[in-house]
């Protein structure tokens, strides 16, 4: 007889040894599956994060070469401390936002951000900036693009958050997003009073250029829009930097 023992497939250790070889093929598998399509999923990201831009910027068409189209959009990044362009900046700086002044419930931001300036016929006709602040269950992502006078709005699009299903996100529906082009942000001493209000924007009364209509049973996510749009065009946000945009004083 043979002093050598039969290898025991139901035994322990020879189950442990198969179930290891397996989970470390898998794991390379996974790995190599997700560097493979890291390069795929960044773009797709920066293809969509172009569509998004060009759609608040009213220049999104069906069918049209989103790169193309972007090529003529010229994105500068802005230290917002100082209100002008600082391209070149250290994008991972952060800045504290001070309990009083976060409305948007960010607790802290980059020092410079990119924006995005859209021109026609060789002059600057729009800027978009990106906003984001707390909604009643997400942080909601979104641009603003503002005239060139530093106060009209022309247009407010969200393309992330988790708010409430047919409630919250009635800020998609190209009904509620219509209505905010020719709002006006800043109030007569220079301080942003655009918000969402309850109900409907009523006519005849003085300030409707600063109202927005409400959400119909979100409350609270109306409450984040405002919070979030008069913090980023307030004064610890980009309120320093549509300033000189508005006077043509942003260059470093």
């Amino acid at each position: 007889m043979s002093d050598k023992k039969e290898f025991d497939r139901d035994s322990i250790s020879n189950t442990l040894i198969v179930a290891i070889g397996l989970s470390l093929v898998c794991s390379i598998i996974v790995s190599s599956a997700a560097i493979v399509l890291k390069p795929v999923q960044a773009r797709n990201e920066d293809l969509f994060r172009k569509q998004i831009i060009l759609d608040v910027a009213g220049l999104m068409e069906p069918g049209a070469d989103v790169d193309a189209l972007f090529a003529s959009i010229d994105t500068r990044t802005v230290d917002l401390a100082s209100g002008t362009y600082a391209d070149g900046a250290d994008m991972e700086a952060t800045v504290a936002i001070p309990d009083d002044l976060d409305s948007a419930g960010i607790a802290q931001r980059a020092a410079s951000i990119d924006v995005y300036l859209v021109t026609e016929n060789g002059r600057v006709n729009q800027v978009i900036l990106p906003v984001y602040g707390k909604g009643l269950w997400s942080t909601m992502l979104g641009y603003l693009s503002v005239a060139p006078d530093g106060n009209t709005i022309k247009g407010l699009r969200f393309y992330s958050h988790a708010e409430t299903p047919g409630l919250g996100d009635q800020m998609d529906k190209e009904s509620w997003r219509a209505q905010v082009d020719g709002k006006k942000i800043y109030g007569d001493e220079g301080e942003p009073v655009i918000r969402v209000i309850k109900g409907l924007v009523p006519q005849g009364v003085t300030g409707t250029e600063h109202m927005l209509d409400g959400l119909a049973g979100a409350t609270l996510t109306g409450n984040g829009i405002t919070g979030l749009v008069q913090y980023w065009t307030g004064s610890h946000g980009f309120g320093p930097y549509l300033a000189n945009f508005r006077e043509g004083n942003t260059d470093e």
